[in-house]
């Protein structure tokens, strides 16, 4: 289990990340959200061990993170650390032996996820002559390389395509299933809808979210509704009690309302269209709501 207890970091007087606290259960995909510069790839590095809380602590299986413990850690970051100059090959040898995994087991793990990822032809390629797509491929193994029993990912789907992405969720979910404690941030919120149970959301270093995603929806209210009939006049939705958005796309109209209580009130409006083809509820999405608690629109980096 990795526990993030009560957490505060700064840089001299700016405080990047304060009083954090969560728990991440073995074989449990936890998602960390923020705006950029809200204190993500603090709390990933402070996980690492790589930078020291100025109060609190963080403990993998109930150990500080040291020298013994990052061994069994798969740490993926946003920046890439690539050596450009290294073969794949000679990359996967210098990151794997760090690890103290011996050279025969990573060249076969290597040609293993080498062949997973539809890339076995690089395997002697230099870095810098990878496009962006398969350089995250690359990082993403030297993550996996230790068979790692702490995942901790960073914009893991940074610079992939759909397929390729699809891909690593693939690989993500198994890493799950084989007990694996996994944390990461991703701008692809709807991936962390799609897996995550639990998660934290931060802005300026502060939590203004944290639990599991079903009650952190449920708690928020708001509700999506999706309408498709003829005689459908926009005026007349807006003024229903609790509807405070109304979106007309090509193919539906989009209305927002305050509780699922005020759905009722649109139904009653809606029963008296013609052609009635669609009437759907549903919850707020994740990124309605990281929208409206990080206080900002969500941007792709």
């Amino acid at each position: 289990m990795l526990e993030v207890k009560d957490v505060t970091l700064k840089y001299g007087d700016f405080v990047a990340v304060e009083n954090l606290s969560f728990e991440v259960n073995k074989g449990e995909i936890f998602g960390l959200l923020g705006t950029n510069g809200a204190g993500k790839t603090t709390t990933f590095r402070t996980i690492m061990g790589l930078l020291y809380p100025s109060k609190g602590y963080v403990k993998y299986d109930g150990e500080f993170v040291s020298y013994d413990t990052v061994d069994r850690i798969g740490y993926m970051i946003e920046e890439r650390s690539l050596l450009t100059k290294l073969t794949v090959k000679d990359l996967m040898l210098y990151f794997g032996q760090l690890k103290n995994v011996d050279a025969k087991t990573i060249l076969e793990r290597l040609d293993y996820w080498l062949k997973r990822f539809d890339i076995e032809n690089y395997k002697n390629k230099k870095i810098k002559e990878l496009s962006k797509g398969n350089q995250q491929k690359i990082q993403f193994i030297s993550a996996l390389i230790n068979e790692p029993s702490l995942l901790v990912l960073d914009e893991p789907f940074s610079g992939l395509d759909v397929i390729n992405m699809e891909l690593f969720v693939e690989v993500i979910k198994e890493y799950k299933e084989k007990g694996c404690t996994i944390i990461f941030s991703s701008h692809q919120i709807d991936h962390v809808e799609s897996f995550c149970e639990r998660l934290v959301i931060l802005q300026k270093g502060k939590t203004v979210l944290s639990g599991l995603i079903k009650d952190i929806k449920k708690e928020f209210k708001k509700h999506t509704i999706k309408l498709i009939a003829d005689g459908i006049e926009k005026d007349k939705l807006k003024a229903i009690k609790g509807v405070y958005d109304v979106i007309e796309n090509s193919n539906q109209w989009i209305v927002k309302v305050e509780n699922e209580a005020n759905a009722m009130d649109v139904f009653e409006y809606v029963k008296t269209l013609n052609n009635i083809q669609k009437f759907e509820v549903e919850e707020a999405s994740l990124s309605e709501i990281f929208i409206a608690k990080a206080g900002k629109k969500y941007e792709e980096a």
